[in-house]
């Protein structure tokens, strides 16, 4: 019989719609055994390791959840060196991989086609970080992230199912009011090249979107390239051209097959990989390149 891993999150603001749409529904699904995983408040990469234990080969994982959800998955298959498949349903703010990948509803995991995406990997000082299966970013828009930390912040964010917009909101108020209090990104070398002084973020998008409203591509399906970019974001123009750019056409920048960002003196920065940041102090060196394994994914038909 065939198997069927449920990951899912019982603290998320729709967890309801969830067991409603979904658990509910999966217990009348013939030719599976259904397991589960819920996650814990232990971090993406200890939820990770956890959730690899239980993958097998042949496994359907389905995500339904938002994107820590997805990323929790993703990288406990990757960990795992199963053979095993990834479905995600949307239940979250932003949702990127379930927009990357097209599915909607519980039809779309059993009907849809099975690719193979190259996801992105993240090393530090040369160490295995995180997958990240859509875009990753370093800098301000990192830092950003720590602001849904907050418990005020997440409890208006709760109320409706209009909570992406709730999240705009929150991070405008958090931009204008920190953007010239600090050097987001210390002084680097991206490639071997200085990086203007000014310079607070750098992203890399594998994705159809970023942060839902800004319009990636189909690098995810590509073993070889992803798109990078880099910006004076703490200027509100730079930002705002960017934004209308990425929201009406495509996020800018240009293929790569793999970026170093080397720091002129060991310094403290954040990461965030599709919602899920991490401080790191005293580093030397990020990097950023297409995992040497492909995940295999459901997508909408």
């Amino acid at each position: 019989m065939k198997r069927l891993l449920v990951v899912y999150n019982l603290k998320s603001s729709r967890f309801k719609d969830v067991e409603r749409e979904v658990l509910v529904n999966l217990r009348n699904l013939n030719g599976y055994m259904i397991g589960k995983y819920e996650i814990q408040r232990i971090g993406v990469n200890k939820n990770a390791e956890q959730f690899a234990k239980l993958v097998e080969d042949g496994d359907l994982v389905l995500s339904v959840g938002g994107d820590a959800t997805a990323v929790i998955a993703a990288n406990g298959i990757l960990k795992s060196g199963k053979n095993a498949k990834l479905a995600v349903l949307p239940y979250g703010n932003f949702n990127d991989l379930a927009r990357t990948l097209g599915s909607k509803k519980l039809d779309d995991v059993f009907n849809g086609k099975t690719r193979e995406m190259w996801p992105l990997e993240i090393l530090v000082d040369g160490k295995h970080f995180r997958y990240a299966t859509c875009y990753v970013t370093i800098g301000m828009t990192a830092e950003a992230v720590e602001l849904f930390d907050d418990s005020k912040v997440r409890q208006n964010l709760q109320k409706g199912h209009k909570s992406s917009w709730r999240s705009y909101i929150s991070l405008a108020r958090w931009y204008f009011k920190n953007r010239h209090k600090k050097v987001f990104l210390p002084e680097f070398k991206l490639n071997g090249e200085l990086m203007h002084r000014k310079t607070s973020d750098y992203a890399a998008v594998n994705g159809r979107s970023m942060c839902r409203v800004m319009k990636g591509g189909d690098h995810f399906l590509n073993k070889t390239y992803f798109n990078h970019m880099t910006g004076k974001l703490v200027n509100f123009w730079n930002l705002f051209r960017l934004m209308a750019r990425s929201i009406l056409k495509q996020v800018p920048g240009r293929k790569t097959k793999g970026d170093v960002l080397e720091f002129v003196k060991p310094s403290t920065v954040e990461i965030q990989a599709e919602g899920e940041y991490q401080v790191f102090s005293n580093i030397s060196k990020i990097e950023i390149r297409k995992s040497d394994k492909p995940l295999k994914v459901v997508m909408r038909k």
